[in-house]
């Protein structure tokens, strides 16, 4: 049996998620219903395969530094981390991906995950890939139909075929299906043989991108210039702008899967949820007896059916129904279940207001550790900043603001100009405006300090950097 690589999809921006997640921390890197994050959880359920290859993942580059870390954190090593300078749909994402694969194993299969699923039965998700990995060598490119267990319009469906291998879930697809209006989904319900198309797939590296060569080719080239352009930064690949910018924005489905004679379904009953939603996040939610899905600070009396997180101060809701209620520390949503899709006009709104609470949380990560905001006003701003063991900020300098640091706790060391300072718990030092510094955390434990920035300008741009061991610009 060809070896099978697992292509991990990190992209995305989760807007429908919104307040929990924001465009620098996506659902994707957030924990929603265990511990890990979702990719955590998708990475995890790799063991179920048992020979499967080291993942392949492809993200954002603004996002490098979040894989990275959340995969350190469960101990898997990627076969590869490709950045992409921009999102160009997955039909290019998995090209360049074949492309990684097929050079190391001509034979190599892919397995395509989105990052951002819930799959609650991993041992049926076991066996649909060992179904799918079976008709993948015998040069079917095959993908996932899940069975559905309501009449939903938030997804496209897929007609399954005629029976492909006696005893096994495996069909020809007949033909895919946009999402329904309520009426065509009921009748798809009722007739069966129509299943939700999961965006999961499997097929050989050459066979996928044999048939884009035949069926969009004008992708196909502009992703083997891509693939041929990538460049090592650190433990990343860099794949090229210009060439990657170059392809066209294009699904898998519609480029290849919607065309191809070789596409199979594999039927499959796993759990499954692409959480596009909170409603979506309360279905496949643990609930208490009157259904309420609660995580966090929260205290209920009377209510029933509502999905309600706390990220950090105490929510109370009394006498409600079906409310999905989200506190983080700079916004509260508060909808009806039922109009939970609409959260992505809420964030329209904010883009177009020029809002920022859509773009990250007051706590945003960096790849040394993270800051916070916790006060500003007319020419000052107090972060909390966290600087992980063995880490540092860049040797830097701002032009329209100076710095007056605080350390809460841990040790630090700091350059100043030509000094190198050493700051133990309550201890302090003033950078002046326009001078050269670093902050580094040499000790076994996190360094916690208090910035406080007073000058004309406050904002993120201002850094002008000499050395950075992360490579940013």
């Amino acid at each position: 049996m060809p070896s099978l690589v697992p292509v991990i999809l990190c992209g995305g921006s989760g807007t429908r998620l919104w307040p929990l997640s924001r465009k620098l921390l996506p659902k994707q890197f957030l924990p929603l219903i265990t511990e890990h994050s979702l990719l955590q959880d998708t990475a995890l359920r790799l063991a179920a395969l048992e020979d499967g290859a080291p993942p392949v993942l492809i993200g954002n580059h603004e996002h490098r530094f979040l894989i990275a870390e959340q995969m350190q954190q469960i101990g898997v090593a990627p076969g590869a981390l490709l950045l992409e300078p921009m999102g160009r749909n997955t039909a290019p994402a998995v090209a360049v991906a074949a492309h990684v694969a097929a050079r190391r194993d001509p034979q190599a299969l892919l397995l395509v995950l989105p990052s951002d699923h819930v799959v609650r039965d991993v041992a049926a998700f076991g066996a649909a890939v060992r179904t799918a990995r079976r008709a993948a060598a015998d040069g079917a490119l095959v993908t996932f139909g899940i069975v559905p267990t309501e009449p939903a319009t938030g997804f496209g469906y897929i007609e399954q075929g005629e029976a492909l291998s006696p005893g096994a879930p495996l069909y020809r697809i007949r033909r895919f299906v946009e999402k329904p209006n309520p009426e065509t989904a009921q009748a798809f319900l009722a007739q069966g043989g129509f299943l939700w198309n999961s965006g999961m797939f499997v097929f050989g590296a050459r066979a996928y991108l044999d048939e884009l060569r035949q069926l969009r080719p004008d992708i196909a080239e502009a992703a083997a210039r891509a693939h041929a352009t990538i460049r090592a930064d650190m433990d990343f690949m860099r794949l090229d702008e210009e060439a990657f910018s170059a392809c066209p924005a294009e699904s898998i489905d519609y480029a290849v899967m919607e065309k191809t004679s070789r596409g199979a379904v594999v039927r499959s009953d796993l759990g499954w949820s692409d959480v596009g939603s909170w409603s979506a996040l309360w279905e496949v939610s643990d609930k208490d007896a009157r259904g309420n899905a609660v995580r966090g600070d929260v205290h209920l009396a009377d209510a029933a059916g509502c999905l309600v997180r706390s990220d950090g101060r105490l929510v109370s809701a009394l006498g409600v129904r079906d409310l999905v209620i989200v506190e983080t520390s700079d916004a509260v949503l508060v909808t009806a279940r039922e109009r939970a899709q609409e959260v992505r006009e809420v964030v329209a709104h904010l883009e177009k207001n020029g809002r920022t609470e859509h773009v990250s949380h007051k706590r945003v990560y960096r790849p040394w550790g993270y800051y916070e905001s916790v006060d500003a006003g007319a020419r000052f701003q107090v972060k909390r900043l966290m600087v992980k063991p063995g880490h540092a900020l860049s040797l830097q300098r701002h032009r329209h603001r100076a710095e007056h640091w605080v350390v809460v706790s841990g040790r630090a060391r700091v350059t100043r100009g030509e000094e190198i300072l050493s700051l133990e718990e309550n201890q302090s030092t003033f950078i002046p405006l326009g001078v050269k510094h670093r902050l580094e955390n040499p000790g076994e434990v996190p360094l916690f300090i208090v910035e406080v920035q007073s000058g004309g300008y406050l904002g993120e741009d201002d850094i002008e950097r000499f050395e950075d061991r992360y490579n940013r610009g």
